[in-house]
């Protein structure tokens, strides 16, 4: 990505910021546009190009009230109807198929001794990034502000392993999946260190179509933990795969965005995102 589109992120996430938090003062563009120094009629142009629909429709997707619209029209089928892979067809845009692969007993227990990772910092559509992955497959991907934090994250959950800065063909891959055209990407997969519990609710947390929401108490049953979701919200805070694992989607049951490990704005800018995307592809249905 180039830095001018880098920028560009900063300045939508910081908008969306706004809107969030004055959502029910109903802003107008030109308080929005002002907000990021921008004049109306480039502000239009580029919210459009990035979101592809107007500040105004987007509004709507990112407040609080379409959040609880989306909860509340999300039954238990929506687990049920897990294998739906979004919206089927030409031009239509695909959930990802993440296959999740634990690390063996052994790997676990020793902490990735002797693992070699490879890793590499990228831009995305939603800023920068730090991917790693092993042979099997992609180990490690969050945002970052700068790459020493990230990479301290990094070898913290892997203390043991052996780490090569250099990029391959699965963190390609992978980073496919944060551009706009998402479609050409057909199967990833996870080389994951956690818990029997935590890989559970990450596997849930794979089953959320893009474009829905679900609460904590949600994945708790779906994983046959209805009493446990203090527990599946440890699990998802710990959750190591940035977008991949979408545990942006998961929100608290008042309709609240809650926090997010990556930033509160970046989940909204993600939630957001995906919502106007799957308007426009219902729209030309």
């Amino acid at each position: 990505m180039k830095q001018q589109e880098y920028i560009n992120y900063y300045r939508i996430a910081e908008a969306i910021n706004y809107i969030q938090q004055n959502f029910i003062k109903q802003p107008t563009l030109d308080e929005i546009a002002d907000k990021v120094n921008l004049s109306p009629f480039h502000f239009q142009r580029l919210f459009s190009e990035w979101a592809g629909v107007s500040p105004k429709k987007f509004l709507q997707y990112i407040s609080v009230e379409h959040a609880k619209q989306i909860l509340n029209n999300t039954q238990t089928t929506l687990f049920e109807t897990s294998h739906r892979t979004g919206l089927s067809g030409t031009g239509r845009l695909h959930d990802l198929f993440v296959k999740i692969e634990g690390m063996t007993p052994g790997e676990y227990k020793n902490q990735a001794k002797n693992l070699n990772i490879n890793y590499s910092f990228s831009e995305c559509l939603f800023g920068e990034i730090l991917v790693a992955s092993t042979h099997k497959g992609v180990c490690y991907m969050g945002f970052l502000d700068n790459n020493g934090s990230a990479f301290h994250e990094l070898k913290k959950r892997f203390p043991k392993a052996n780490f090569i800065q250099q990029t391959d063909s699965i963190q390609q891959s992978a980073l496919q999946v944060l551009s706009k055209d998402r479609n050409k990407i057909s199967d990833i997969k996870l080389h994951l260190k956690g818990t029997d519990f935590q890989l559970k609710v990450w596997e849930a947390l794979l089953k959320i179509p893009t474009g829905n929401l679900s609460t904590y108490g949600s994945i708790a049953k779906a994983i046959e933990k209805p009493k446990a979701s203090r527990a599946v919200g440890t699990a998802i805070g710990n959750n190591p795969i940035a977008f991949l694992i979408p545990c942006h989607r998961v929100i608290k049951s008042t309709g609240n965005f809650g926090d997010y490990m990556w930033g509160a704005t970046r989940k909204k800018v993600i939630i957001g995102w995906e919502a106007s995307k799957i308007s426009l592809l219902n729209e030309t249905i």
